[in-house]
């Protein structure tokens, strides 16, 4: 059954006010319009609510007995729209954000920390997957928005430059090359490496700079994520290739970072929305604290 909206705020503005002139400047609508919704509702219901003499207007058995009941799904109501009116002034909500992994681990936290210090009540859930699960993720409204590798754009998406993410050579500070204080990707190739396997967001990146290499190193173990590289390396399997962004500053003392040279190879990072959609209030607070993040603000 359709429920009549329109009806039962008709017949609910009768029984507060008591007459069908001020029932009806109540709504904003004229007293035929009121009349009109509450015989449509009653003709469906198939019952007299409201009795009308020329003297007096008042509610039936039926409509004494329907009132609260109607009464408390339109407070119910009301009560939605003020909380959501007042969420949008206060940019208050929910947000998913997707992105690859090495921004989450100390890129995205610092802009995270400042987005809960200004929106203490906002709940965040963060998709860390790889570059094709973070387009698919947005493209899909899992998420509202996403940091990603750049690549090949989707019409459906918006695109934003973020910023550059350098590779490096991550080693323990008892390898051979952990006193350099940079390293050519040529003079790697001797030295067991960790290097990004296939699946890896990194991969592509890496795959594509092949022709400015003389000689590619070769991998001595593959890993999908560069956290697992990080783990490998403290302890002591080899030297890694992984963005400067994978490793956090302190986090792990006996780990050098070295950058890597002739060429240098970095992969860009964007920030994509859909093109179409609307971010929420809360969403799109994070997205411009995102892009001041990278701005530099």
């Amino acid at each position: 059954m359709k429920i009549d909206t329109l009806g039962i705020l008709a017949f609910v503005a009768v029984a507060e006010h008591g007459r069908f002139q001020k029932a009806a400047d109540s709504l904003h609508i004229t007293q035929t319009a009121l009349t009109r919704r509450l015989q449509n509702l009653e003709r469906s219901l198939g019952v007299t609510l409201v009795e009308r003499t020329t003297r007096s207007t008042g509610l039936t058995q039926i409509g004494r007995e329907f009132l609260p009941q109607a009464q408390r799904p339109l407070a119910d109501l009301a009560t939605a729209l003020t909380e959501i009116r007042e969420s949008g002034k206060a940019l208050r909500g929910d947000v998913s954000i997707a992105c690859v992994p090495t921004v989450g681990v100390h890129w995205l936290p610092r802009v995270l920390q400042r987005y809960a210090a200004l929106y203490p009540r906002n709940r965040i859930r963060i998709l860390d997957l790889t570059s094709a699960g973070v387009a698919g993720a947005v493209q899909r409204r899992e998420a509202e928005l996403g940091i990603n590798i750049a690549g090949s754009s989707h019409p459906d998406l918006a695109i934003t430059p973020l910023l550059q993410d350098r590779f490096v050579l991550i080693c323990r500070d008892d390898h051979p090359l952990a006193s350099r204080t940079r390293i050519a990707w040529r003079t790697l190739v001797p030295y067991p490496l960790i290097l990004a396997g296939p699946g890896s967001s990194n991969r592509p990146v890496l795959e594509q700079a092949k022709g400015s290499l003389d000689m590619l190193p070769q991998p001595f173990f593959e890993v999908q994520r560069s956290s697992t590289a990080v783990g490998l390396v403290a302890q002591g399997l080899g030297a890694a290739v992984v963005p400067r962004l994978a490793i956090q500053d302190g986090a792990f003392p006996s780990i050098r970072i070295i950058p890597l040279v002739d060429p240098v190879v970095h992969k860009e990072l964007v920030l994509i929305k859909r093109r179409a959609g609307q971010l929420s209030p809360a969403a799109e607070a994070l997205y411009a604290l995102i892009g001041a993040k990278a701005a530099g603000v």
